[in-house]
């Protein structure tokens, strides 16, 4: 049976979150085609993983006969994390901008599952795994508009998600979303409303593409 590995980090529930409803519509569609399937969904902000410690990063460098107690615990999770990316045929990620970069909750999921020699290195354990990132943002940071610069999602999530860890890597941006909230941004209402339905679209589109290339 195919499995989906759904990662949320918005800090807004469905209603109010941009990136849920995009990975909620890739979630849809995904099921359709697989709905004897299993989606393993990780909401990162109502179940928050720790932030990697010292006994977490050292019990991953070190042979786990010599773990402490401490170590085995933190480790474990590691562990687990790993495997369920590991058994995902395909990742869907919710990676919405705060202050110009990913949620803390989404970089603490990243630092727990990145293990060198296993999920990282020279031959990671997941590699060519499909992954989508929905990277929502509040305004436009598009090649040739002002912010541009400040783009710090999707540099990163390529350099660590493709870069680091081998996987493959797509992106849908829905942006502007702070269109109809802030009356400073009024005319740009229906660019987002326009980039909102793209994005809905791309992430079904995908989300049944991928399907049925793993059906085939």
């Amino acid at each position: 049976m195919a499995t989906l590995l759904l990662i949320d980090s918005s800090v807004f529930p469905e209603g109010g979150s941009a990136s849920r409803s995009v990975t909620a519509a890739f979630r849809t569609a995904w099921e359709e085609q697989h709905p004897d399937g299993t989606v393993i969904h990780r909401d990162l902000a109502a179940d928050p993983l720790p932030h990697l410690d010292g006994v977490a990063a050292s019990a991953g460098f070190s042979d786990p006969a010599t773990h402490t107690p401490e170590q085995q615990a933190a480790f474990a999770l590691r562990v687990e994390l790993a495997e369920e990316l590991e058994r995902a045929d395909a990742v869907v990620i919710a990676a919405p901008m705060y202050n110009f970069t990913i949620p803390s909750t989404l970089k603490a999921w990243l630092d727990q599952v990145i293990i060198m020699g296993r999920t990282a290195g020279e031959t990671p354990s997941a590699k060519g795994t499909p992954v989508t990132v929905v990277a929502s943002r509040g305004g436009s940071y598009a090649p040739g508009t002002p912010r541009e610069p400040f783009e710090y999602v999707q540099n990163y999530l390529e350099a660590v998600l493709n870069g680091g860890m081998g996987l493959d890597v797509d992106f849908i941006v829905p942006e502007l979303t702070m269109a109809t909230s802030n009356p400073a941004m009024a005319e740009l209402v229906p660019l987002y409303e326009t980039s909102r339905e793209k994005a809905l679209q791309e992430a079904a589109t995908k989300a049944k593409t991928l399907a049925e290339n793993l059906a085939a």
